[in-house]
């Protein structure tokens, strides 16, 4: 594994007197307050967890799997196997797409939680279930980089859960984490309720990688990281615009993902 670059977030380890006084302070509040389970209120055994009832309700996702974009087959298939709308396209950017859980009624308030309400308190968990399901996406890579949010958006709800989700993942898997390569040159309005196609349009143009940090991105390999894969319109635009400026992979690993078939001509 290479070395984070100049702009990576090393300052903020565990290691370091900041990460000490946090996890002390964590132990104290863990006394005073103790853990609930994020979903039912129940007692657990450290902040994050899910209580029994919670974790039945959450459909964790594991192999059999599309080999490339980690749609779940309902039965092996056999090794290096993809599904119908990956089979249809080209060869992606984004080489690889893994995820942590199903994105759906009963789990979505873990992702919402994190995303709308700023609860941080379950990130170690997630990160633990991201390094689980993304083996093979983080397999030779050098490092992890956040889906950028655009400046107006990332000033009104005050921090990037995809970098939250990015620092979790790297204090179990080690790889340093990349904020300052790509930027959202232009802000797009929400994903939600747009079909695959739209997707494709709403996101096209809208990243780039930082001009100061185009040498670094040559020959090296990339983990994206998100907290919902939908269509995957926003990670293969980002890998894409990886790719151009000389990445030698590009591969993804989320919170969650919506398994509901897409019809990739829509």
């Amino acid at each position: 594994m290479k070395s984070a670059s100049p702009g990576s977030w090393s300052r903020y380890g565990p290691n370091t007197l900041r990460g000490k006084a946090l996890a002390l302070w964590r132990v104290c509040a863990d006394i005073v307050w103790p853990p609930l389970c994020p979903v039912t209120g129940a007692p657990v055994s450290a902040p994050g967890e899910l209580s029994p009832g919670a974790w039945s309700d959450v459909r964790f996702l594991d192999a059999p799997w599309c080999a490339s974009c980690g749609m779940p087959f309902d039965y092996p298939i056999g090794k290096g196997a993809v599904c119908g709308a990956c089979a249809a396209q080209d060869t992606p950017p984004c080489r690889i797409s893994r995820a942590a859980f199903v994105y759906d009624e009963k789990s979505r308030r873990l992702v919402l939680m994190l995303k709308h309400a700023g609860r941080t308190d379950g990130l170690d968990v997630f990160g633990r279930w991201m390094m689980r399901a993304g083996g093979d996406a983080l397999e030779g890579a050098d490092a992890l980089i956040p889906i950028p949010l655009h400046a107006s958006r990332l000033r009104k709800r005050r921090f990037n859960q995809s970098f939250l989700l990015a620092r979790a993942l790297s204090l179990h898997c080690g790889l340093p984490v990349e904020p300052h390569l790509l930027a959202r040159s232009r802000s797009t309005p929400s994903q939600g309720g747009l079909s695959a196609k739209a997707r494709q349009r709403n996101v096209a143009g809208a990243f780039s990688v930082r001009a100061a940090m185009k040498p670094f991105v040559r020959g090296r390999r990339f983990v994206l990281v998100d907290d919902v894969h939908t269509t995957g319109a926003t990670l293969q635009a980002c890998a894409r615009v990886l790719k151009r400026a000389g990445a030698e992979d590009v591969t993804a690993i989320t919170l969650a993902r919506v398994v509901k078939p897409v019809d990739p001509l829509k």
